[in-house]
């Protein structure tokens, strides 16, 4: 009995991105075939690998045993196509962190189901104005960034509505100023959230300046203020906004800029935006109908 290896590949790609549909945009082909590969798969082996559902894909008992031997397969099968040892594939994404923030592992697990065995990923972050000049520069492959005014350049992947992270439990005292937890001034965030306060007539002070948005859900979450943040970028910590009476945030895009120079990188690319969207729980609007 012989495998099909890239139906092996998508059976990968569908646990890890959790949709027939976001399988299918990084593996560049649309969700019938994938579909239609897998059932063969599922045929072959005599088991049913794939839990479907209209809202997810999971792996049965029998896929999750799969898992091992299906990376095996496929590693050993791209390990036999570089026998001239040609240089490994490298992918390099300057991210802004208020872009992908704490939701780095989920796409990380999409890109490394999509990329080649042996292939290096290097991530740089950033405040967004920097990782937009880096793209410019031509020292990345691709660019994740926030951005919260319109632009025309870049694939729009989604939106992640901002929202106020801070402590359960956390009260504001009539007349206290709102203690801002950011990134600092250059971070185009913490303008938008200012921006609201100050409409709103509400005073605010600036508490706690993070490196990062991992140090700013710490220090919400310890009581250090309260951060202006998108579901992503904060791991789904909850919007304390409503309960606070701040105002709401407008909304905040998350976009895309890509420059593909070989089919390799083109893959990369697609995964990258299937992992993101995925994340974002949006679906590509020529694909809505199927999951």
């Amino acid at each position: 009995m012989m495998l099909d290896l890239e139906s092996v590949r998508l059976f990968l790609l569908a646990v890890e991105f959790g949709s027939l549909t976001r399988a299918a945009e990084a593996a560049g082909t649309v969700q019938p075939v994938v579909s239609q590969r897998l059932k063969a798969l599922e045929g072959r082996l005599g088991r049913r690998l794939l839990e479907r559902s209209p809202r997810f894909v999971r792996p049965t008992a029998a896929g999750s045993a799969f898992l091992g031997p299906a990376r095996a397969l496929l590693a050993a099968h791209d390990a036999a196509l570089n026998l001239d040892e040609a240089p490994p594939l490298r992918f390099t994404l300057w991210a802004s962190d208020h872009a992908i923030g704490l939701g780095l592992e989920g796409l990380f697990r999409r890109l490394r189901a999509a990329l080649p065995h042996g292939a290096v990923l290097s991530l740089r972050t950033g405040l967004s104005q920097e990782v937009h000049a880096r793209f410019e520069a031509g020292d990345c492959d691709a660019a994740l960034v926030r951005r919260e005014a319109a632009g025309a350049d870049g694939e729009v992947l989604g939106q992640d509505p901002l929202g106020w992270r801070g402590a359960e439990g956390l009260r504001l005292a009539p007349g206290e100023p709102v203690p801002l937890a950011t990134l600092g001034p250059a971070c185009g965030v913490r303008s938008a959230a200012i921006r609201a306060l100050d409409r709103a007539g509400l005073p605010w002070r600036e508490s706690f300046v993070g490196g990062s948005c991992a140090a700013l859900v710490a220090g919400a979450e310890a009581g250090l203020g309260i951060a202006p943040m998108g579901r992503i970028a904060a791991g789904g910590a909850p919007d304390r906004g409503p309960a606070l009476g701040l105002p709401a945030l407008p909304p905040s895009e998350i976009v895309m800029l890509a420059r593909s120079g070989s089919p390799a990188l083109a893959a990369a690319i697609r995964a990258l935006a299937a992992g993101l969207r995925a994340s974002l729980g949006e679906v590509p609007p020529s694909q809505a109908n199927g999951r």
